[in-house]
């Protein structure tokens, strides 16, 4: 195994000037360094996590707490998150919290054992109970995925949520359909929140006023998507007609209303149209294909993770803003009215 003596002997500089180089921690000209990282490379040199962390005071790297890893939508946020953290030379350490708030109270205390460096957040909801945990046990830098949170000193990355409701029922809208119903997400999560208010924006916008008894609560996941459509379809049956299109927050739940409404002997999208949300791997492979709108899942994660290490390498910098939109994919499940 090469140590930094022969990465040294190699470009023929300094032990020094290599730690500089590696480190970052001094200036060093173009040339010398050229040679350095080719005898790094040359020589397949790993540096001792141990020695590098001494070195700097850090151990990069970074904690992340999740609302669940088994959700397609986190598992590919991850991912991306997981791919800037290799690139940037950084370690993961992944905490599945599934939303229980003394859970997460562990984590974060486990996670202070850890030295992490810096602290991701994408948790499935926004109490005010979990955001002032944050506060009081979070001493490093923070990033928060996916959810908008006042008074937080962190970066916050996340997809334009209202818009993205607003642009998925005019997409709707400019099919035909007036009688559009939406099944939102839980209403105490900020990205659910404002899909449902660019719902009624964009209904507002049309001269329509939307049908309540058409909105549903659901909770994002298949099973509660197939609830909601019986649900609807029990409100319904004997008073009021049926939507012709339906937006739904998530692609899980939609998968779950197509399921329900096929086997009330529905036609999608012959008697009702669907559009999720996300553009999860799987939408394209359902019965009919699932149009939908397309987050940057992968590349949020990764945008959240680079920005982290921004700040953490550059103490100076301030937390700010960041939004990624989403974008149109259509597929089979919207007819035209």
């Amino acid at each position: 195994m090469s140590t930094i003596k022969d990465v040294a002997r190699h470009a023929g500089v300094s032990i020094s000037t290599v730690s500089h180089v590696l480190n970052g921690t001094r200036f060093v000209s173009e040339d010398k360094a050229l040679k350095v990282r080719t005898a790094v490379k040359t020589l397949d040199y790993k540096p001792s996590a141990l020695a590098r962390s001494l070195k700097t005071s850090r151990t990069y790297t970074l904690g992340m707490l999740t609302a669940s890893n088994t959700n397609p939508f986190f598992a590919e946020v991850i991912h991306g998150v997981e791919a800037g953290c290799y690139d940037r030379g950084y370690h993961l350490i992944l905490c599945n919290s599934e939303n229980n708030l003394s859970k997460q109270a562990s984590y974060l205390k486990t996670l202070a054992t850890k030295r992490i460096d810096g602290l991701l957040v994408m948790s499935g909801h926004s109490t005010p109970d979990f955001f002032e945990l944050l506060k009081s046990h979070c001493s490093v830098p923070l990033a928060v995925l996916d959810c908008h949170v006042p008074n937080l000193n962190a970066d916050i990355i996340m997809e334009a949520p209202e818009q993205g409701g607003y642009d998925a029922t005019r997409y709707l809208l400019a099919k035909g359909h007036t009688r559009i119903g939406c099944i939102s997400g839980p209403k105490d999560l900020s990205p659910s929140s404002q899909r449902l208010s660019g719902y009624y924006r964009a209904l507002k916008e049309a001269g329509i006023l939307p049908d309540r008894r058409w909105v549903i609560e659901g909770h994002l996941t298949a099973e509660s998507g197939y609830q909601a459509a019986e649900a609807l379809l029990n409100k319904l049956l004997n008073n009021g007609e049926l939507p012709t299109a339906l937006f739904v927050g998530n692609d899980l739940m939609a998968m779950g209303i197509i399921c329900a409404l096929q086997s009330e002997g529905y036609n999608v999208p012959g008697d009702i149209s669907v559009v999720g949300y996300d553009n999860i791997e799987l939408a394209a492979y359902t019965s009919p294909p699932l149009t939908t709108f397309h987050q940057p899942k992968g590349a949020l994660g990764k945008l959240a993770a680079n920005t982290l290490i921004d700040r953490i390498e550059d103490p100076n910098l301030e937390p700010g803003i960041q939004t990624l939109k989403s974008c149109l994919v259509e597929r089979r499940s919207v007819a035209s009215n």
